[in-house]
């Protein structure tokens, strides 16, 4: 559902993070059993270049801690966006064109925004240009 021009997607599921996070540790746990795997069956006479190898589990390791970092910003920001909802409720609201206004009754949080609902059942996307007194 759009409200006024947001995306009103309810926030439950996995976030993106989850799903790379989860994605990574396919690859990662794929990546070492291959490498064990050529190990195993690699010609004495002519082993493999390991430099290579840890330079690539190096680089396994780096994307995993940016999906773990990535992880505790989106709680951060979700955190962030509840502490704002409460702050307005209460509040008198006027939309960026001043078209619509009114005390937030109640704010709906969605994984993209906020929503105010005035207590005269108004929508006011909680965003740029919005005046809250």
């Amino acid at each position: 559902m759009v409200v006024n021009g947001v995306n009103t997607a309810a926030a439950a599921g996995n976030s993106a993070a989850d799903t790379a996070s989860s994605k990574l540790s396919l690859d990662y746990d794929t990546f070492l059993t291959l490498l064990v795997q050529q190990m195993k069956s690699q010609d004495p006479t002519d082993p493999m270049d390991a430099t290579d190898q840890i330079a690539q589990l190096a680089t396994f390791s780096q994307v995993e801690q940016t999906i773990v970092t990535n992880k505790n910003l989106e709680s951060l920001l979700q955190s962030s966006t509840l502490n704002q909802a409460g702050s307005i409720i209460g509040r008198e609201i006027t939309n960026a064109d001043g078209t619509i206004s009114g005390t937030v009754a109640e704010v709906k949080v969605y994984s993209d925004g906020l929503i105010a609902v005035l207590d005269n059942g108004q929508q006011v996307v909680v965003g740029a240009g919005v005046t809250i007194r």
